[in-house]
């Protein structure tokens, strides 16, 4: 994969996971912060427990940092799909946030 390849998939999922988040709060009680800066975006939970997402675009990786540890996603055949073979981003995603907002969310494309 190309930088730039890295870098237009890598924007699809960060604008996905703001989207998520956009649509939880207007759907739901749920009431996730999140704040992008650059390549990173933090989730912030009401009970203010956080989620943080970053791109390692030297090795075209996207880091996720949740309470229940921290996990690297690599582009494969159309999904991020974690480097130790712990499942796909989003499902991940979607069972952290639920884990620490304490309510069932879902994260998608």
């Amino acid at each position: 994969m190309t930088d730039p390849e890295f870098m237009d998939h890598a924007e699809i999922l960060l604008k996905a996971v703001e989207s998520s988040c956009d649509r939880i709060n207007d759907e739901s009680l749920a009431d996730i912060d999140n704040q992008r800066v650059g390549s990173m975006v933090t989730l912030v939970f009401a009970n203010r427990s956080q989620i943080v997402i970053n791109l390692q675009k030297p090795l075209h990786e996207i880091w996720l940092a949740a309470k229940s540890g921290g996990y690297h996603y690599k582009f494969d055949n159309g999904q991020w799909m974690d480097t130790k073979g712990q499942g796909e981003f989003f499902a991940n995603l979607t069972r952290f946030a639920s884990e620490q907002g304490g309510v069932s969310l879902v994260f998608s494309v």
